[in-house]
């Protein structure tokens, strides 16, 4: 494969974590789980959808003692989620994610 830029990998991985948001993997050791990525990656990775107009918010589960809960997608912004799950294989290729 040749090199993938590093906004290129920054985008897909962002673009990638939003959907498995959307797919229900939403807490911060879910996603490590099923990328692999170290726990501060994850983290800045959700602080940074807000770059790309995704608007992720984390929902407190009602009852449940304080952050306990997931994360939510509430807007998409310009982003195509349709897109990414049409391409999802390559965006885990350029990123090396199982």
């Amino acid at each position: 494969m040749t090199a993938v830029s590093k906004t290129k990998t920054s985008y897909y991985r962002r673009l990638y974590v939003a959907w498995l948001i959307e797919q229900g993997v939403a807490s911060i050791p879910a996603l490590m789980e099923a990328t692999g990525m170290p726990r501060r990656t994850a983290q800045d990775t959700l602080s940074a959808l807000a770059e790309l107009d995704i608007v992720c918010e984390f929902a407190q589960t009602p009852g449940a003692p304080n952050h306990i809960g997931a994360y939510v997608i509430r807007d998409w912004g310009a982003i195509n989620p349709k897109w990414i799950q049409a391409n999802l294989a390559q965006i885990k290729a350029v990123l090396d994610y199982p």
